[in-house]
């Protein structure tokens, strides 16, 4: 997934920077966009449990753009980063126009879904 993500975003100039240790979601709230990582690395927490790290080329937040619930997990800056946020309306022409793409969002959330669910509590 890393290929494909990073060559989506690599010259995205709409990209946001985070410093460590900042949250840039919390789990239960409302989600409008996923984000793909430029550079860096992101903990996906889960009732303060880190159950993955995301790092250059991966996505994260993608729930939010396929359902209208709240997040399931927070995303907190574990080193300096920059995201590319992607709005509904972005992530639907990505789908449309890499048909791989949706493929590997559908992977990496049954991957992530077998961490939650093996995670401590």
């Amino acid at each position: 997934m890393a290929n494909i993500v990073f060559n989506i975003f690599q010259n995205s100039q709409d990209f946001l920077t985070f410093e460590p240790g900042q949250m840039i979601f919390k789990q239960g709230d409302r989600g409008d966009f996923m984000y793909a990582v430029l550079e860096g690395d992101v903990d996906i927490v889960v009732d303060d449990h880190v159950i993955d790290t995301i790092s250059q080329g991966s996505i994260f937040g993608e729930m939010a753009l396929i359902d209208d619930g709240p997040r399931s997990a927070g995303a907190r800056v574990r080193t300096a980063c920059k995201v590319v946020p992607v709005t509904q309306r972005r992530f639907t022409f990505l789908v449309q126009q890499t048909p791989f793409f949706s493929i590997e969002v559908m992977r990496l959330m049954s991957e992530r879904m077998r961490k939650m669910l093996q995670a401590p509590r």
